[in-house]
C-alpha cells in the first residue's frame, strides 16, 4: 500500500473541447488559471485514481481548456468527464498567517463565541462579495440546521484553531 500526500480537489473535468483530446475544466482555485500552475493531476473518477500530467492549458471564455499528456483523441477525453482533479497540498504556495486554503476549512467545528456549537463547515462557496461557509448539523450542534455563514474575518470568524479543529464565530444561532 502506498502513502499519498494529503491531496485536495482544485477542479472538475466538465466536457471535450474539439477532437484532438483537449479538456473542459472547471477550476476552484482563485484566479481559475491559477490551477494551471499545477502539472501532476491525480483524477479520480469512480472510485479511481488516474496519475495525469497537464502539458499544456488556457483560459477559453469563462472557463479553462487543457491538453493531458498521452490524451489526443476526443472519444478517450470523453471517459474523464465528470473526474475531480486533485493535487498534493505539499504543492500549494504557503500562505500569510490568518490566510487558509478552503480544504483547511473544511471539517472544522464551529462554535459561537458563547459556546454553542452550529456544527462542522461542510464546503465554502464563492458568492462574488465574499466567500460563505457552509455549516451542516452535527451531532454536538444546538440543532439541525444548515447555516451560510459569511466567511469574514475578525468581524465574524473571530478565531481558527487548525490544530483543535474549531472556528469561533460571532454568529446569532437563530439566524
Amino acid at each position: 500500500m502506498t502513502q499519498h500526500s494529503q491531496e485536495t480537489v482544485i477542479g472538475q473535468i466538465t466536457s471535450v473541447f474539439g477532437v484532438k483530446g483537449w479538456l473542459k475544466v472547471y477550476s476552484y482555485t482563485d484566479p481559475k488559471e491559477g490551477i494551471l500552475q499545477y502539472r501532476d493531476w491525480v483524477l479520480e473518477l469512480d472510485g479511481k485514481r488516474i496519475p495525469v500530467r497537464l502539458e499544456e492549458g488556457r483560459r477559453q471564455g469563462q472557463g479553462i481548456v487543457v491538453r493531458l499528456k498521452g490524451i489526443d483523441d476526443r472519444d478517450v477525453a470523453l471517459t474523464y468527464r465528470g473526474a475531480d482533479i486533485k493535487v498534493s497540498i505539499d504543492k500549494f504556495p504557503e500562505l500569510a498567517d490568518g490566510e487558509y486554503y478552503w480544504y483547511q476549512l473544511e471539517g472544522l467545528d464551529v462554535f459561537t463565541v458563547d459556546g454553542d456549537c452550529l456544527g462542522k463547515v461542510h464546503h465554502l462557496m464563492e458568492t462574488g462579495s465574499n466567500d460563505v461557509l457552509v455549516v451542516r448539523a452535527s451531532a454536538d450542534s444546538i440543532d439541525q440546521r444548515e447555516r451560510l455563514l459569511p466567511y469574514l474575518p475578525d468581524q465574524v470568524v473571530r478565531k481558527v484553531d487548525l490544530a483543535g479543529g474549531r472556528m469561533v464565530v460571532e454568529w446569532d444561532p437563530e439566524f
